[in-house]
């Protein structure tokens, strides 16, 4: 498995070693003692979420503001644009954003710790998204910050508006969402 760091403190892409041939392919989609040396991450991981979407619906940017999760994303059908916004006030990047292709052809994995908002854009006509939690859901503590805040200036390949839930129309603004010391 290669490590590829982005411009945000602690997130990290992961590539893994593909194995392919006429039959089709292999990989170790996910093994705790390589993740935990790559990333420096000693989180355990309790819950496993697959979603499926269609093209244009945008899921997020969710947090929980108790029991922060941190997330470990890959798709397995289709692709996404996957962001992950810095909620910690203490980082020195603090409000800003990464985002990353996610797709079935590329394998990549994208960890993100505690600490941030996360969401993505379906970009392909469906998408099934996996991803591993380090805490379980608390729909009490669950947040959503507003995924077109020009503060935060995200550029989503959408085209028009995505197909939003009710929550994430909702979204709160950066200057006025709760966040992480």
């Amino acid at each position: 498995m290669q490590i590829i760091d982005s411009a945000l403190n602690g997130v990290t892409l992961l590539e893994p070693k593909v194995f392919g041939d006429a039959r089709g392919f292999f990989f170790e989609s996910f093994n705790l003692r390589v993740f935990r040396e790559l990333t420096g991450a000693s989180h355990d991981f309790v819950q496993d979420n697959h979603s499926r979407s269609a093209r244009n619906v945008l899921r997020g940017l969710h947090y929980q503001i108790r029991q922060p999760q941190g997330k470990l994303v890959r798709v397995v059908v289709g692709s996404v644009f996957d962001v992950a916004v810095d909620l910690r006030r203490s980082s020195p990047t603090f409000g800003q954003w990464f985002g990353t292709e996610l797709s079935a052809d590329n394998k990549r994995m994208l960890w993100i710790p505690p600490g941030f908002a996360h969401g993505f854009v379906v970009t392909s006509d469906v998408a099934e998204f996996l991803y591993k939690t380090t805490d379980y859901w608390a729909p009490e503590h669950e947040r959503s910050l507003l995924w077109n805040d020009p503060a935060l200036g995200i550029a989503w390949p959408v085209a028009g508006e995505p197909t939003l839930s009710g929550k994430d129309k909702a979204g709160v603004p950066l200057a006025e969402c709760e966040t992480y010391e």
